[in-house]
This record gives C-alpha cells, structure tokens and sequence, in this order.
C-alpha cells in the first residue's frame, strides 16, 4: 500500500444553522480527485468528534452538512470556530486535512440574567458616585456580538459603558445630580443591551432604584483585582483566594456581605463565595479544554446597602492528567509475507487533549518487530514494514503502539493490534534425509507395503499440501514403475511384483515431493531398496552329475588305507548368505562305518582299512543340505567298487550297470570293448605292481590314460580335488561315451 499525505489545508466557510444535505464545498474539485474512483477507494470522513457533522456525495463528490450546526453549542465561547477532520482515500492512500469554519449568525439576542433588578443608593452619594450594573449576555461573537448599553433619559443617572480585561462589555450607572431622598425615594429606569447584527437585535432590563437613607461609607475591597491559581485537576472544595473589604461605618451599616455579580457570566455552580469571610472556593470540575481562566466578578455589601466591586482572576493551570488516545483509522490484515519494505498496514492518529508539552506525543513500538512507525500529517502515523517478513518464522504478531506525552511525569498510553501474516509459496518440500533405505523379503506378495517417505512443508494451507510420486527413471533398463508404486498422499511405496533376490538383489527409485502452490515447489529424495534373500532354492549337486537316474562307480583299491578320497561332491546354492552354506553328511551306505563325508567340503573318504569280508559293491548316499530356515537338500547317489585288479573292477562295474534300470546298448558296447583290452591292460598291471611292490602300500593313483589301450570311442575328462590338508592331490579320469550322457564310469 503506498500512502500520500497532502500538506496544508483545505478550507471551507458555512454559516451556522444550515439545513442537513447542504452544501459546503466540492472536495472531488477542490482536492483534484477522480470522482469515479471516490466509492472504490473507501473515501470517509475521519475525525474524533467532528465527522459527525459532516459526509461526501460519492455521487458528486460534494461535501455536505450531515446535521444542523449550532455555533454556539459547539464552539461555545470561542471567537474562532473551526472544525478539523481528515479525508482519507484508501488504496492507494491519501490523507487530506479539511477545516470548516463555522459562521456566526444573528440568532441570538442579547438577554439579561433577570427581567428586572432592584438598586440600592443611599441619598448621601456624591454626584459621580458608579454603580455596577449586571451585563448582558450574548452567545453570539463578532458583530453579532453585544455591541452597547443605553438607559432610558433621567436627569439623575447616566450610563458608562466599559470594556472589561476578557473584552467583554458592562455597564455602569452614574449619579449625576445628589439624590434626596424626602423628595423622591425611588426611580425605574430601562437598561437596553443591543448587538451589531443585521437585524440588530437588543435586550431589556428594568432597574428599579431605591434610595436609602444616609450611609456615609461604602465598603472598600483591599485590592480591586485579585489573581488566583487553579490547576485544571482540583479537586471539588479546592480554596481559592480570600477577598477582603472594610467599611468605615459603623453599627449595621458595617456589616458586609460578599456575593458574586454577573453570575450569567459564570459556569453554574463551579465557584462560590463565603458571604461572610470572603473565601472563594471550587465546587465544580474544572475544563482547561473548555477555558483557561476566569474573571470573577464579587461585590461587597454593607448594612446599609452601599456595595462595591472587585475582581477575581482564576488562571486555570493545566497539568498533564490525559492520557494519550490512539485510534486506528485504517487496518490492513492479513498482509502477504512478501510485502515489499515500506507496506503501510494501519493508519493510527494519535493525540493528547492537553496543551503545551502535555499535549505533545511520541509513539514506538517494539523494535524486534519488522514494523516502524512514521509521522505524517496532524497527529498521523503509518505502520509500516520495515524488514522483509517470515510467515514460517513468525505467523502472527500482536503489534503494541506505545504512546507517550512529554509531560512531566509523562503518561503513556498503549494499543495493540493483531496482524496475521498470509502465506505464499516460498519453501519446497524438504525430506528428513536425502538417502533413505528399505529391505524387502524375496517372493513378497504384489501389492505389499514397502517403505514409507514422509516430506514436510512449513508453508500452510494448499502451499503445503503434499503429493508424491516416482521420478520417471529405468533401472536395468526397466521403469521403475514396473517394479513400485507410490500413493500420492500417503507416501507408502508398494510393490508391483513379486521380487526374486537371484535376480534383483538391489533397486534405486528417485522420490518426488510437490506442493500444490502456484507455481510448484518440489523436492526429490532417493530410496535404495535392498531385496533380503529367503531359502526358496535348493542345493544343486554340480558334481558328480546324475542324469536321467544313473550313478557314478568308483573304484577303491582293497589296499586303501584309512583316509583314502573317494571322491568329492560339488554342490552350489543359488540363495545367498547362511542360506547359502551347505554341509555334507553321508545319509546311507552298504558298509556303514567305511566311509565318511566331509561336512564342509563334501570329501568322501575311507573310515579304515578295507577288509576282505567288506563286500565289493558299496551304494553311498550322499545328502547337500543349506544352512536356510527351514533348510533344503538334495541328494546324490553313486556305487564304489572295490578291488585290487581292474578285471574285478570292470566286473564290479558291469554288475552295477546290470542293477542300473537305465542301461544303454552303448553301454553294454562298451563293456564287450573293455573286456577285449582287459588281458593287456592286466598284463600292464602286473608289470607295473611287479616294479612297484616294494614301494607302493596302496593303490594311490589309477592312471587310464598312462596305460598303453587301445582307443575307445569316447572322449576323456579328468577331475582332480585338493584334500582339506592342501597336500595330497587326487587325480581321476574318466571316460564318456561320444554319443551317449545316461552311463558314467571312472
């Protein structure tokens, strides 16, 4: 809001009296406004007494009189009466000071306390001799004013006409000639007061005099002024001054009364005076506002009816006893936070209805506060911005306006309005953490709750209402929609499929929190979710492989020490972690007791020594089991054969492949072919154990392929394994059929 403040005044002059709707100026004119504009911009009349009288035509743009107008009753008896109030136009803002003077008019006449008075003057009065008459009273001022006395012709009494030191006018009779009071004891005279308006208006009074017998001395007041000192704040019986007049007399002629003259010219019942001793004193509430002194006028009567005449100037002192009033003329709220600096959000006239420096204020506020205050025009400040402001920070403030006079002790006075602060979209949405992470079990069922994000948003109302949704990324080469899905309100992540930890171990979405300010703020966040393996596979035997329900025979030496590796199983496990530790344990055997299984490696070796009533045809049973809850196995069968001379081990051998329910007639080819090389491949054999007897205790190697056999259709392959010491090596060959995958033989 921007705010003008015209300096200097515009003026008008009405007569008082004047019927309501008349016209007293044109303001839209005068003050160069757009008349169009008078109703949309909130143009009032402010003021805190005088807007009463007062109102604009938005039509016209004219100003005029809301009620009748008296004068006299408003300004009573200042000679000036002139009524201030402000135009104020708001959006944007203009301050303009207006002053209508009020003209008098000739509407009162000149009137006279009582119709008729009675005057007391001894016959002894020397020519010369004054008597005070009560003046007339005329509300009106100017020349509208009381203008002068005149008396009716007599040849005893004249009239003097005196201005009195508050300029008002009195009159006072003067004896012209010596009375005697045995030719004629009274007289009746008219006293007429007229004014100098048009039409003169006048006023009348009857004096009727009386003449007393001789009193020789009037009563003489010490001083003819006396000057008294009031503060505006006493207090009801608050002595005044003591006025003191003596006579010369004697007897009852000396006795004196005090009482007041010219008590039309007095408040009622403000002061009185002790008829006896003299003493002045307060009984009513004093108005400094209302008027700064008092001219008192007393007479001192003695018993024989002689008086005179002093007066009593009571100076009303003021003394700071109001408090500063704050009013607020205009109020702005709530106010947007980006209000630039110098936002006027309340226009606040502040005023003190003393005088001098008691009248004089000064305003603050609390300088924590983003506001200030600035003087304008007559008592006017704005409230204005004077730092950026925070709606997040600080939503709502109760402004106090302290108000202070310069008097002494000073008064203060406060006022406090409350302003909200409106909000607009300045904060993005912010997550706790830029990085959050999730577990998810494998096999979940779609649909399931995954993870909840939670954004926060100090802006209000739309500006921090919440929406949520996945930043349309790929993650190995997939869209990230096809693995989840978010609800836009909650945040819940959930899953759109079922997640199988041997094929996605691990995902990353990109989060995005939006507000529904305009324009949007938004803010992302990551979420890396991890899939947690459950024991959904079963071991996998790799070695050795059984296709179609065959076995495996090995062949074992009888002379095989304790320790001797049959063979090893090879198994994986496609879960992962503990679920993915296998152990090994021989489940059955021919021969229990001979053989042993390895529980970590899977190594199948002799117990013992093989004895002679140990049958040849051993059938093992070796079970993979993992380590998962619950765990799962699988299992692996294969036959050892034992001899000590190969004709025997193929003999074994052929009695295993007779048991086999899925023997080939490749196989049985095959056999036809090793029994035909068998006397060359014992007479190998003895030739070698004849060389070797004295230094060979077992039979620790079989090497087919060092033997001199004749070619079999196949193809060859060897295995070898490392003991759980790392020292002694294994070595085995086999030999497979080209075209066949059912029969295995070592």
């Amino acid at each position: 809001m921007i705010i003008t403040v015209v300096l200097g005044h515009v003026r008008y002059s009405v007569p008082e009296e004047m019927k309501p709707e008349s016209f007293v100026g044109n303001i839209a004119i005068d003050l160069k406004l757009d008349l169009k504009k008078l109703p949309t911009r909130k143009t009032r009349v402010v003021s805190e007494k005088n807007d009463r009288y007062f109102r604009i035509n938005m039509d016209t743009g004219v100003l005029i009189i809301k009620e009748k107008i008296d004068r006299e009753d408003v300004c009573k008896h200042m000679p000036s009466c002139i009524l201030p109030f402000e135009v104020v136009l708001e959006t944007p803002l203009e301050i303009h000071s207006i002053a209508v003077e009020i003209m008098d008019i000739n509407d009162n006449a000149p009137s006279f306390p009582a119709q008729s008075v009675t005057l007391e003057i001894s016959e002894s009065a020397l020519p010369g001799a004054r008597f005070l008459l009560e003046g007339a009273h005329d509300p009106d001022v100017g020349i509208n004013s009381l203008n002068t006395y005149s008396l009716t012709n007599n040849k005893y009494f004249t009239l003097d006409v005196k201005i009195g030191s508050d300029g008002r006018k009195y009159a006072e009779i003067v004896l012209e000639n010596s009375l005697d009071r045995e030719v004629e004891n009274e007289y009746s005279v008219i006293l007429t007061a007229v004014d100098s308006g048009n039409p003169q208006r006048s006023g009348t009074q009857q004096i009727h005099i009386i003449i007393l017998d001789a009193n020789d001395n009037p009563p003489v007041f010490i001083q003819d002024i006396y000057q008294a000192k009031l503060h505006k704040n006493s207090q009801i019986g608050t002595y005044v001054i003591t006025v003191k007049a003596t006579d010369d007399d004697e007897g009852s002629n000396a006795d004196i009364a005090y009482s007041f003259s010219h008590t039309l010219d007095l408040p009622p019942k403000l002061f009185e005076v002790d008829p006896k001793s003299g003493e002045v004193s307060l009984i009513g509430q004093l108005d400094y506002e209302e008027a700064r002194f008092y001219d008192i006028a007393v007479q001192a009567k003695d018993g024989g009816g002689l008086v005179t005449h002093c007066k009593v100037i009571v100076d009303i002192i003021d003394v700071n006893d109001n408090l500063p009033r704050i009013t607020v003329t205009s109020f702005s709220s709530p106010v947007p936070e980006d209000s630039p600096h110098g936002t006027v959000i309340a226009i606040l006239n502040i005023h003190d209805l003393d005088s001098g420096e008691n009248g004089q204020v000064r305003s603050v506020i609390n300088h924590a506060f983003p506001f200030k205050l600035k003087s304008t025009l007559n008592n006017y400040f704005t409230l204005v911005t004077d730092r950026p402001l925070d709606r997040e920070e600080t939503p709502e403030y109760n402004i106090t306006i302290f108000a202070s006079d310069k008097g002494s002790p000073p008064l203060y006075s406060n006022k406090t309005i409350f302003l909200e602060i409106s909000d607009i979209n300045d904060n993005p949405p912010t997550f706790e953490r830029s990085l959050f992470t999730a577990s998810v079990m494998e096999n979940n069922p779609p649909g399931s709750s995954i993870f909840t994000v939670m954004a926060h948003d100090p802006d209000s109302c739309e500006n921090s209402h919440l929406s949520y949704s996945l930043v349309d990324t790929q993650y190995q080469g997939m869209p990230v929609s096809s693995y989840v899905y978010i609800n836009s309100d909650s945040g819940v992540i959930h899953s759109v499929q079922s997640f199988d930890y041997e094929k996605l171990k691990e995902l990353q979405i990109q989060v995005k929190a939006q507000d529904r300010g305009s324009p949007p703020l938004s803010s992302n966040a990551t979420l890396n979710i991890f899939i947690q393996d459950q024991n959904d596979n079963a071991p996998n035997v790799l070695y050795p492989m059984q296709e179609d329900g065959s076995s495996l025979t090995e062949i074992v030496p009888r002379s095989a020490a304790a320790g001797y590796l049959v063979n090893k199983v090879v198994a994986i496990d496609a879960d992962s972690g503990q679920n993915s530790w296998l152990t090994y344990q021989l489940l059955k055997a021919t021969e229990p007791g001979l053989f042993t299984v390895g529980v970590h490696n899977g190594e199948v070796k002799t117990v013992r020594h093989i004895l002679d009533k140990d049958v040849t045809k051993q059938r093992l049973v070796v079970l993979v089991m993992d380590n998962g809850q619950p765990p799962l196995s699988a299992s692996v069968i294969f036959n050892v054969a034992v001899s000590n001379n190969l004709p025997g081990a193929l003999s074994e051998m052929h009695a295993f492949s007779e048991e086999s329910e899925h023997r080939t007639d490749l196989t049985f080819y095959l056999i036809i072919a090793l029994a035909s090389v068998s006397s060359l491949f014992l007479l190998s054999v003895v030739l070698m154990v004849s060389l070797k007897f004295c230094q060979t205790t077992h039979f620790g190697l079989i090497d087919l392929a060092s033997a001199t056999l004749p070619a079999i259709p196949g193809s060859y392959a060897s295995l070898s394994y490392a003991g759980a010491e790392g020292r002694q090596i294994y070595s085995y060959e086999f030999c497979l059929a080209s075209d066949s995958r059912k029969e295995e033989f070592p």
